[in-house]
């Protein structure tokens, strides 16, 4: 991650666990939202990149370094986080086969060594401290001829990423969620960011519900999600994915 001007940091912002929408969401819900979500995930994935086998890279993998998009043994997988304790955590519970301590943005792995570069709900806390530049430059070196970058981000132009853009400017994202690194991604930043990168971007919506909307309200949305990949219609989810692909067309 960076601080501003792309200097390294250390971690994200702290998290207030006593916080107002915490305080009224049922675990069992968030939970719901998450298994939808990585299917949806998964299914685009596959998809899209139609990749049977290969290297991949999570960057900021926290606990949860994508294996359920790229499982093994057909696909190895090095997790990259800034936290020695999440490192530790991920290769004794086998989510990744390799991990090692790192910094977005400064890698000092060898150029075209993998087939995906996978960020998975990283970019939007790394926006708060700095540029994304950075990430997504990375990205393109580390990736072979034919490789792709992939972001997993929450939408600013979702209702819920416009409420959340507005608690963070008013100050008072901490108290409504926990933090303030929270920042919502406008889908013309990715593919902008992407670019500028020398990559081809695609934007999907991931989702249109929220995980915090009762059960019955998140199975009404979901008949949304099959309308994601639609351009006019990706662009407003409330989490995105940017798959971003090395080489020429």
């Amino acid at each position: 991650m960076a601080e501003p001007g792309g200097a390294p940091a250390t971690a994200s912002a702290a998290y207030d666990p006593d916080n107002l929408l915490d305080r009224f969401s049922r675990r069992s819900t968030l939970e719901l939202s998450y298994r939808r979500m990585e299917d949806r995930e998964r299914t685009l994935v596959r998809r899209r990149l139609a990749l049977r086998r290969g290297d991949v890279l999570s960057v900021g993998s926290g606990w949860h370094p994508g294996r359920h998009l790229f499982p093994a043994p057909a696909f190895r997988l090095v997790a990259i986080d800034a936290d020695p304790a999440r490192v530790a955590g991920v290769l004794e519970t086998g989510r990744a086969d390799e991990a090692h301590v790192g910094l977005a943005g400064s890698l000092e792995l060898p150029a075209g060594s993998f087939d995906v570069v996978l960020y998975r709900l990283v970019l939007h806390h790394i926006a708060y401290q700095g540029e994304l530049a950075a990430c997504f430059e990375e990205a393109a070196r580390l990736l072979r001829r034919d490789g792709a970058m992939i972001a997993v981000e929450p939408g600013s132009w979702h209702p819920v990423g416009i409420a959340l853009t507005t608690a963070n400017r008013t100050g008072i994202a901490p108290m409504v969620h926990g933090t303030p690194d929270d920042i919502p991604l406008s889908p013309r930043r990715l593919m902008a960011e992407a670019r500028g990168a020398g990559l081809r971007p695609e934007l999907h919506a991931v989702t249109y519900g929220w995980r915090r909307l009762a059960p019955g309200a998140q199975r009404a949305l979901a008949r949304l999600d099959q309308l994601g990949s639609r351009p006019r219609a990706a662009c407003f989810g409330h989490t995105l994915m940017l798959i971003a692909r090395a080489g020429r067309p």
